[in-house]
């Protein structure tokens, strides 16, 4: 159990874009390990059907014998769902194709939206230990999309380095306020993180003028590159940081890492037993 002397605070982060392919499955591994490297204890919730951050993480397809779609729907004690990954401190509820119909099985439920909220910030979830808790949401803007953003305290929003990519943030951001007005009222933006950055490209430093120019201090200082590495690491079952600890990709995912806590004031503090 936790120590009492210490106090913990979980941060829950919804990391979304409703455009996939932006990197967002990419970050929420890659920021949990580094989170974890800075000694933080963290759960990766995986919330996408696809099953993406689960299956970059090591779980294999018969090793998820509940999901977090039994979480949603079934409400099983949150330390049968869990599950520990080949990082010491990093966990995730899995997920898998079962959660592409829970949309269709949640909307006959009054309380459709808050399930997750009820799931992540049960009166016990302090016996857990965790500092993070990172939200791998689906490419859109689905019920399960609402439920994270009603779940969480702050929204990651990863941002390609394309055209038209700020034209994309749009019904998010009016999403966000539409459930800040509504179920959240304490949601913020954690921040804009430019991904699959090209420094050679003019487009990359295009993108990156535009962003800053129109959404300011919102966009992290760090920007994750295009890397071969991150590419390469899911393949292997486990975060770029422990593929390859020296790519320019593991060294921009502990930047951003460093960023996030910098701005929280973590301090690691003892582990719980689960």
């Amino acid at each position: 159990m936790s120590d009492k002397n210490h106090a913990r605070t979980t941060r829950i982060m919804a990391i979304a874009n409703q455009k996939g392919g932006v990197g967002k499955t990419t970050t929420a591994i890659n920021l949990a390990a580094g989170l974890a490297e800075l000694g933080a204890r963290i759960l990766v919730v995986d919330l996408d059907p696809q099953g993406n951050a689960s299956t970059g993480l090591g779980i294999e397809a018969g090793d998820r014998k509940l999901t977090t779609y039994d979480l949603l729907l079934d409400r099983p004690d949150l330390s049968d769902v869990i599950l520990p990954t080949k990082t010491e401190t990093l966990f995730i509820c899995p997920a898998n194709a079962d959660l592409a119909s829970a949309d269709v099985e949640l909307a006959v439920n009054e309380r459709r939206s808050q399930l997750l909220r009820e799931a992540l910030r049960q009166p016990d979830m302090g016996k857990f230990g965790f500092d993070y808790i990172l939200i791998d949401c689906p490419p859109s803007l689905s019920l399960l999309t609402v439920n994270a953003l009603i779940a969480c305290d702050s929204v990651l929003v990863p941002l390609q380095s394309e055209f038209f990519a700020l034209e994309g943030l749009s019904q998010l951001m009016l999403t966000i306020r539409e459930i800040r007005a509504t179920a959240n009222p304490a949601l913020r933006i954690e921040g804009v993180l430019l991904t699959m950055y090209d420094r050679r490209n003019n487009l990359s430093q295009l993108v990156e003028g535009d962003a800053r120019q129109n959404l300011g201090d919102l966009v992290f200082r760090t920007m994750i590159p295009r890397n071969v590495r991150v590419s390469e690491a899911p393949s292997y079952a486990v975060p770029v940081l422990t593929y390859d600890p020296n790519s320019k990709g593991s060294e921009a995912y502990r930047a951003l890492s460093q960023e996030i806590v910098s701005r929280h004031g973590f301090a690691p503090q003892p582990e719980p037993a689960l």
